[in-house]
């Protein structure tokens, strides 16, 4: 049994003793902690709070019990039930809501579950407000209401409906030229909300050729839900029998976008977000923003239109901090998260698929001419493990030391950008690992950088 708590929610498998996995108990405990902090921050006249879930397994019961645990502590629940991460962020503004709780541990297995914590804009709560959350909890410093002052309960399902609507209002998103390409596109939703989401969205942007993979919500999952290479055989194949242009393939919550080719070749996850943003850039220029750990591909493709791209910590909230700082028009992560502020500032699939069906549209090219025409790159990702004794702070500090001639960026872990390629360190806060990633213009020179830098925290661990 496993449970995380971490500043940006709790996470673990169902079932096991009280604070050894994700339990009714801990469910409440960290429910009335978040309760008690938004009672206290938001600044909003609402006493309304908004509940979304994935399909997984565990939904239901995860849902009751954060449901009676609200009501309990004097909040009206705005149920949307089977909704998408991006969905239950815009519901929370659309609401007028004072805050949301996301249920669904995104890619993990289908034993896990989570709580996500939305602040009152539908955005994650930042690290002061996420560690409160965790010493109210440790603390149990909350209180319930008497009789007269329990919450209500509203089931809305109409937000899966407003999200189409907000995603087809978008300026750049150009349904007539997606309905006159004709495309025909496959999808694999992972038994998830994205296979309730996903068809509704491609008919309402006149795509009339749809073939589903896995899209019942049953949350019991056909494949391992993350969507990578290793775990979309299923999908690959059916694009390699040559019926259609594209696949679309998400998460569990619908945040992350991985495509494939028409010939059954991944597009590259790291290339989703570059795509979106060379169409963004292309009729609206500005800043780009992506974590530290993402594709050098955007920062190309960003200076191509003359704009400037930052790099943030890598984490969801931190991206969109930097996004707000910079004024950024597009933004991310390599994972295939798409963070558009003319949408809301939030990874959605939805967004991402819409606009990059508009910009295929106006380009004409087939999917991997398309993907070809980005600059290319290649990324390895390896890990170090070290013994809890392991001084792993020293270690960076010396190899920031010892690279000192090169570009370094050490707002999370230490980052070592060579004119030709980089290499990312961070260690890991739970337990004695660094993770080392990095990209360069081959897979070999990608694998043999971080090999070599992999060398040197061996060397300096003894």
């Amino acid at each position: 049994m496993t449970l995380i708590k971490s500043i940006s929610g709790i996470r673990g498998t169902i079932g096991g003793h009280a604070g050894e996995g994700l339990n009714p108990l801990d469910i409440v405990k960290f429910t009335s902690a978040y309760a008690t902090l938004i009672r206290k921050t938001c600044k909003l006249e609402s006493n309304k709070i908004v509940v979304g879930r994935d399909a997984r397994l565990s939904g239901e019961m995860v849902k009751n019990v954060v449901v009676g645990t609200l009501m309990g502590m004097g909040w009206d629940v705005v149920d949307i039930d089977l909704a998408s991460t991006p969905t239950t962020e815009l519901a929370v503004v659309m609401e007028g809501a004072c805050g949301g709780i996301i249920l669904t541990a995104s890619h993990n297995p289908r034993q896990w579950n989570a709580l996500k914590l939305l602040n009152e804009h539908g955005e994650f709560l930042n690290k002061e407000e996420g560690n409160e959350v965790l010493r109210i909890a440790e603390a149990e410093e909350f209180t319930y209401a008497e009789v007269d002052k329990l919450g209500s309960y509203r089931k809305d399902l109409s937000y899966n409906q407003k999200h189409i609507d907000s995603v087809l209002a978008l300026p750049l998103v150009d349904v007539e030229a997606i309905r006159k390409a004709d495309f025909h596109v496959a999808i694999d939703c992972v038994n998830s909300v994205g296979g309730i989401i996903l068809p509704q969205l491609l008919e309402q942007l006149g795509v009339k050729h749809v073939e589903k993979l896995y899209c019942e919500a049953t949350g019991d999952f056909q494949h391992n839900p993350e969507p990578l290479e290793k775990n979309l055989g299923d999908i690959m194949n059916l694009m390699k029998e040559g019926k259609n242009d594209i696949a679309f393939v998400v998460d569990p919550d619908v945040d992350r976008l991985a495509m494939i080719c028409e010939d059954g070749k991944m597009y590259g996850e790291e290339y989703t977000l570059v795509t979106v943003a060379d169409y963004v850039l292309k009729h609206t220029p500005g800043n780009t923003v992506s974590n530290l750990s993402s594709t050098r591909a955007l920062r190309d493709v960003t200076r191509k239109y003359g704009c400037e791209y930052s790099a943030s910590a890598v984490g969801e909230v931190n991206v969109t901090t930097k996004m707000k700082e910079v004024g950024a028009v597009i933004g991310g992560e390599g994972n295939g998260g798409v963070i558009y502020p003319e949408s809301h500032y939030g990874r959605d699939a939805l967004v991402g698929i819409a606009l990059f069906l508009s910009h295929l549209a106006h380009e004409g090219k087939k999917v991997s001419e398309l993907r070809a025409s980005y600059p290319a790159y290649f990324m390895a990702k390896n890990r170090v493990d070290l013994t809890p004794e392991t001084d792993v702070d020293a270690i960076l500090a010396k190899v920031k030391e010892l690279y000192s001639k090169e570009e370094i960026n050490d707002i999370d872990g230490v980052k070592i950008d060579f004119p030709d390629k980089w290499v990312h360190l961070r260690k890991s806060n739970t337990e004695p690992i660094i993770r080392v990633y990095s990209e360069a213009q081959t897979p070999e020179e990608a694998e043999a950088i971080g090999q070599e830098i992999m060398k040197v925290i061996a060397e300096l661990a003894k």
